[in-house]
């Protein structure tokens, strides 16, 4: 039987200070890193920053907190939950996090997700109407990239289209507590289960059709 591990997540949420004041982003993001040193002290076994780029949550850049943690901490392994990779570019997720891996010894983790919360599609100028087909695309791709193959999209590019080779130790998709939508890390090859993550009320998880075809 596996051994059971033990994880914290936070999306930053802006807190209150002891005036009632609600604190900076800065101040919250020092919090973030703190607690997170506190639980690597205490033997927990991993630790996840989700991204959002809104006003009441203060970790828009998983990796960069995730490195400083990694700076500060031992053994915790340091993951994203979730990076929005419908809104990014699968090859800088794959090369963040394997830069991440390389300074923090192998404990980098990447969870994958579509966004339950849909501002960084505006924001990097996506359209919402193309939700389900950015993810499947941008999975298949980053799967290629996992197994160390060349960029399917980018293979004219020359040498640089191949991203460095310091491996990421574990990745994983957020199915986001929608069955059609899971299954996704199984079927990409990837090393860690399905993460579902339930972050509304029951009736937002509507029937969809969710399509991921591997590399």
């Amino acid at each position: 039987m596996s051994q059971l591990e033990l994880g914290l997540d936070t999306f930053g949420d802006v807190t209150a200070g002891p005036d009632g004041k609600a604190l900076s982003h800065a101040q919250v993001l020092r919090n973030v890193v703190d607690e997170a040193v506190l639980a690597d002290s205490l033997g927990v076994d991993f630790i996840g920053v989700g991204e959002h780029h809104r006003a009441d949550f203060a970790i828009s850049a998983p990796e960069v907190i995730l490195a400083a943690i990694a700076s500060r901490t031992k053994r915790i392994h340091l993951g994203s939950a979730v990076t929005v990779l419908s809104s990014d570019d699968p090859v800088r997720v794959f090369q963040r996090f394997s830069t991440l891996n390389a300074v923090s010894n192998g404990r980098a983790e990447v969870i994958l997700g579509r966004g339950s919360f849909t501002e960084s599609f505006p924001l990097f100028g996506y359209a919402l109407d193309q939700y389900e087909e950015l993810f499947s695309e941008k999975l298949d791709l980053f799967a290629a990239l996992i197994r160390n193959r060349r960029n399917p999209i980018r293979s004219s590019a020359g040498p640089g289209s191949r991203p460095p080779r310091q491996a990421i130790a574990q990745g994983g998709v957020n199915g986001g507590g929608n069955p059609p939508c899971s299954g996704g890390a199984t079927r990409m090859g990837m090393s860690r289960p399905e993460w579902w993550a339930v972050t509304a009320e029951r009736s937002s998880f509507a029937p969809t059709t969710c399509s991921t075809t591997p590399a």
